[in-house]
């Protein structure tokens, strides 16, 4: 019998929020997937994981940030990644003040508007869910 590889990678996306700025990242020049890029704060997701548990989890990890994660999804994305199909699963946060310390993933980090996001992220994918991150505007405290 043939051995079978998972059928997609998964993974989340989480964009920042402090008032209408949004968190952006620049992948490191030792990352081997798209070294140099600007996205949002993203992670797979962990065997076991709930998408909201690997969102937040990331964003700790690559940023140092506590942030209040909306807990449903703004959207979910189809991409490719080391020749795998990738599903996306994008959550909107807003992030506290404290500076953001970031992981050896990245290089460099700036809290930017859309325009300058949409400018800078080489993945129109990734641009999409940011706009569409935006326009939900931050969740009322519950």
């Amino acid at each position: 019998m043939e051995s079978v590889s998972a059928p997609f990678v998964a993974a989340v996306c989480v964009f920042a929020f402090r008032g209408d700025r949004l968190l952006t990242l620049r992948r490191s020049p030792r990352n081997e997937a798209a070294p140099g890029a600007w996205e949002g704060i993203s992670g797979r997701i962990e065997a076991g994981e709930q998408p909201e548990a690997a969102a937040v989890r990331e964003t700790r990890e690559e940023t140092g940030l506590e942030v209040r994660l909306q807990p449903r999804p703004i959207t979910a994305y189809r991409a490719q990644r080391k020749q795998k199909d990738m599903l996306v699963v994008v959550y909107r946060a807003e992030a506290e003040g404290k500076a953001v310390t970031l992981s050896d993933e990245h290089d460099s980090s700036a809290w930017v508007t859309l325009e300058e996001f949409a400018r800078l992220c080489p993945f129109p994918a990734l641009v999409g869910a940011a706009r569409l991150a935006a326009q939900a505007g931050p969740e009322a405290p519950g």
